[in-house]
C-alpha cells in the first residue's frame, strides 16, 4: 500500500500514479477481504467476500458470470476487455470481446522466439485492445499486472526490465522496524517456525542485508515499470479524446510483506498484508474533491458496485461491496464502514499457510486463527506495528467478548 511516492514512499518512484492522485483521489485505508490474488481478484469481479464466491484456492468462483462486473458490462453493450493475470481458473475468453490471460513469470518466450517482459507485454496488449475497440461503444479494460508479484520459482524472484537497473543504484531501503528476530518470535508459534511459507519466502528474499538491498530495489523498479505503462495508458485515452469521459482505477489485489515481523508475502491480517494502493480518478469528480485522500475502508469488494455505478447499470443482490463514488461525489451523505471481515483460507495444511480471520477496526484489530483456537487483540492505534497481543490482558476481557461477538454476526453476513 505504501509502494508510491505519494502514499510517502520515500525510495520509489511512480510519478504517473502520484499524477492520477493528483488529479483523483487516493484510499490511504484500502484493503482486501482475502489476502491472495485469485481470491481477492474473484471479490473484485463478484463484489462478494470469499465465504459468497466461494474461490478459497485461486480456482473457479461460483458466482454466475452475468452477476460479474464484466459480465454485466457486455450484456449492457459494453465493449469488454481483460489483459493479464486471471488466476481464477481457465480464463473465459468467450465472456470477453478481447482477453488474454497470462502470469506466473516476469519474462516470456513470443511466438517468434524472442522474450518480452510482461510489463511489456500488459502494455503492448492493452493498447491492442485501445486501438482496436470499436469507438462507438462503450468500453472497459482490466490491465492484469502480474509485477510487482514475486516470480516464485526464480531464485532472483524479481527480474526487472535491463533499462531499469540503473533506477535506486546507491540508494539503501529502510529496513522495517519489525523486520527483527524478535518481532518474529513474538507471531504465534504456527507462524514463527521456518516451516511456515511466509518464512520460507523470507529465506528467499530478505535473510542477509544485502540480499534485503537487491530484493527491494528489485522490486521497486518492477514498480516503476508499472508506472511507466500506466502513464503510457493514460496518455493513450487522453489522444484518444476519451480520458476525460473514462473512469480510472488503479489497485492491487493483496499487500506483501517486506521482512517485516521476520516475513515475506501475504495471506495474514497484518496490515502490510491486507492493506493495498487505490487511486480514482473520477471524470464526474468536483473540484473539492480532486487531489484528496481518502482515509475511509475501501475494499476490493467496492470495485464492482463502484465500476457498474458509474455505467448506470443496476448491481445485483448478490454484490456485498458498496459503491465508493459516495466518498467523493456527496461527502458526508451517507454512513460508511467502520469495521470488516477478513478471512483467508487454510492452504495445502495449516503448517504451510493456516487460515485466518480477523474483525478490523482502525483503532483495534481482533484475529483468530481458526487451525489453533487462537484469539489476539491489537489495539493499532497505539501499536500499529501490531506487536502487543493483548487477548490475555485481564483489562480486555469486554472487548475481547465485544469482538469476537460481531466477528461471527459479520461472518453469517458474508455468506
Amino acid at each position: 500500500f505504501d509502494t508510491l511516492s505519494c502514499a510517502g514512499n520515500a525510495v520509489v518512484k511512480t510519478p504517473n500514479l502520484d499524477r492520477l492522485a493528483h488529479e483523483g483521489v487516493r484510499f490511504s485505508h484500502a484493503c482486501v477481504t482475502t489476502a491472495i490474488c485469485g481470491v481477492s481478484r474473484a471479490s473484485m469481479l463478484t463484489g462478494q467476500w470469499m465465504s459468497r464466491h466461494g474461490n478459497q484456492a485461486m480456482d473457479a468462483f461460483k458466482t454466475p458470470w452475468a452477476e460479474t462486473f464484466p459480465g454485466l458490462l457486455r450484456d449492457n453493450g459494453y465493449f469488454v476487455g481483460h489483459v493479464g493475470k486471471w488466476h481464477n481458473g481457465k480464463f473465459p475468453a468467450d465472456k470477453y470481446d478481447f482477453g488474454i490471460a497470462y502470469s506466473g513469470t516476469h519474462w516470456m518466450k513470443q511466438k517468434d522466439g524472442t522474450q518480452i517482459h510482461v510489463t511489456a507485454k500488459n502494455e503492448q496488449d492493452a493498447f491492442s485492445f485501445l486501438q482496436q475497440r470499436p469507438t462507438d461503444k462503450p468500453f472497459c479494460l482490466t490491465v492484469a499486472f502480474f509485477a510487482t508479484h514475486a516470480e516464485d520459482e526464480n531464485p532472483k524472484q524479481f527480474l526487472p526490465q535491463p533499462e531499469s537497473m540503473t533506477l535506486y543504484e546507491g540508494v539503501t531501503v529502510p529496513i522495517p522496524k519489525t523486520a527483527t528476530d524478535e518481532a518474529f518470535r513474538k507471531l504465534p508459534p504456527f507462524i514463527a517456525n521456518e516451516k511456515n511459507e511466509s518464512r520460507v519466502r523470507w529465506h528467499w528474499r530478505f535473510d542477509t542485508p544485502k540480499k534485503f538491498q537487491e530484493m527491494m530495489k528489485n522490486y521497486y523498479r518492477l514498480a516503476s515499470e508499472v508506472d511507466a505503462t500506466c502513464g503510457r495508458l493514460l496518455e493513450e485515452l487522453k489522444k484518444q479524446g476519451v480520458l476525460d469521459n473514462t473512469l480510472v482505477i488503479f489497485t492491487g489485489d493483496n499487500g506483501y510483506f517486506h521482512a517485516e515481523h521476520g516475513l515475506a508475502d501475504k495471506w495474514y491480517p497484518h496490515e502490510e498484508s491486507i492493506r493495498v494502493p487505490l487511486i480514482i480518478r473520477d471524470p464526474r469528480m468536483p473540484k473539492s474533491a480532486i487531489g484528496a485522500t481518502n482515509d475511509d475502508f475501501a475494499l476490493n469488494v467496492d470495485v464492482a458496485p463502484t465500476i457498474l455505478k458509474a455505467a448506470r447499470i443496476k448491481a445485483p443482490a448478490t454484490m456485498q461491496g458498496s459503491d465508493l463514488s459516495s466518498l467523493y461525489l456527496t461527502p458526508g451523505a451517507h454512513t460508511w464502514r467502520k469495521e470488516f471481515l477478513y478471512e483467508h483460507a487454510q492452504h495445502r495444511s495449516k503448517d504451510f499457510i493456516p487460515a485466518s480471520e480477523a474483525l478490523v477496526r482502525k483503532d483495534w484489530k481482533y484475529f483468530f486463527w481458526p487451525d489453533f483456537g487462537l484469539e489476539q487483540i491489537f489495539q493499532v492505534s497505539v501499536d500499529p506495528f501490531e506487536e502487543n497481543d493483548l487477548a490475555g490482558d485481564s483489562a480486555q476481557v469486554e472487548r475481547l467478548a465485544e469482538m469476537r461477538k460481531r466477528m461471527a454476526e459479520l461472518k453469517v453476513q458474508a455468506k
